[in-house]
């Protein structure tokens, strides 16, 4: 399979993954919703010409039945590739009908992506192209914030900042604030977030704070293909991470760089609106067997990035997975 054939693959590998969990859109089931997207995302990987092992999934093979740490999928013909994957990123948003869930996955070269270890959390920085170069994790939020202004020749009270609403992060949030610069407080939504300061023309800046390490390394496939900025640091939330962090052999100090998640220049990112996000509308019903789907596609190589917006009719895509409009 050539590579920009793959894109699109991918691209259909989100929008199975959304739509199929779309049914679960406000019912307050986060288990539910989660598992018709794995289900989905698992069933087309596996008709794909690719040997892909799954790097980043959704736990450990004895905690999770399908796209487990370690599960190889594909026809096993083809491109082998490290594969990161959040089949719903947003669970809670999905099962309460809020904004900001999508469906997500990230491919790379195999043995390129980070193997994440018992780190968890990262402290995080994220930008676009023309400020990439004035982010430095090991400076304080306002010394960053004040360069990235400069860079995007901007007033600094013009920003906009996405941080995790979390207890962690109340000091960065008055800190932030005390600059007059604005924030966009979110629930969850980390990828999200990330895609969408590396973005331009969003309605976020900057990404900052304390977040996920496995959406970390998928949000490197797309800041690549993107050519932004991104700065990570283990930040462990319990002794016991720290202590085992510390036991591999980490470095807690060590500021990654994009290179350093993702060593590959040829990444993949696909993305598909669940909810409909900052860049991404979300999976719409038109009619009873008609959905709207709207996607985005990167691929680092060639620096491409298309938005995709389907039309897809359920009867048709039985055969594929089980969609159930009545519930």
């Amino acid at each position: 399979m050539k590579n920009r054939d793959l894109a699109l693959e991918m691209v259909r590998v989100t929008e199975l993954a959304a739509i199929n969990a779309s049914f679960f859109v406000g019912r307050g089931d986060k288990e539910g919703g989660d598992k018709a997207a794995v289900d989905a995302m698992r069933h087309y990987l596996n008709t794909i010409d690719i040997d892909g092992t799954i790097v980043i999934g959704e736990g450990e093979k004895d905690k999770a039945p399908m796209l487990f740490n370690g599960e190889k999928v594909g026809t096993g013909n083809g491109l082998s590739v490290d594969i990161a994957v959040d089949p719903v990123e947003g669970t809670t948003l999905m099962a309460n009908g809020q904004p900001n869930s999508i469906a997500t996955i990230a491919l790379a070269t195999t043995g390129s992506m980070l193997d994440p270890g018992r780190s968890f959390y990262m402290d995080k920085i994220v930008v676009e192209k023309q400020a990439k170069n004035a982010i430095d994790l090991s400076q304080s939020p306002t010394k960053n914030l004040q360069e990235i202004a400069k860079a995007l020749k901007r007033d600094i009270r013009s920003l906009t900042v996405f941080v995790l609403n979390r207890p962690r992060h109340q000091e960065l949030i008055k800190e932030i604030r005390s600059l007059g610069v604005r924030i966009l407080l979110h629930d969850h939504g980390d990828v999200s977030g990330a895609v969408a300061a590396a973005l331009p023309d969003t309605a976020v800046d900057v990404l900052m704070g304390v977040g996920g390490t496995p959406e970390a390394i998928i949000s490197a496939a797309a800041l690549k293909s993107l050519d932004g900025g991104m700065q990570c640091q283990r930040a462990p939330q319990s002794s016991q991470e720290e202590k085992e962090i510390l036991e591999e052999g980490s470095d807690l100090s060590e500021i990654l760089t994009l290179d350093q998640l993702i060593t590959s220049d040829n990444t993949f990112f696909a993305a598909t609106g669940l909810t409909t996000s900052s860049f991404l509308r979300g999976v719409r019903f038109k009619g009873n067997q008609t959905v709207t789907t709207q996607s985005i596609v990167m691929r680092s190589k060639s620096g491409t990035i298309r938005y995709i917006d389907g039309i897809h009719n359920l009867d048709r895509k039985r055969t594929q997975v089980n969609f159930d409009v009545n519930g």
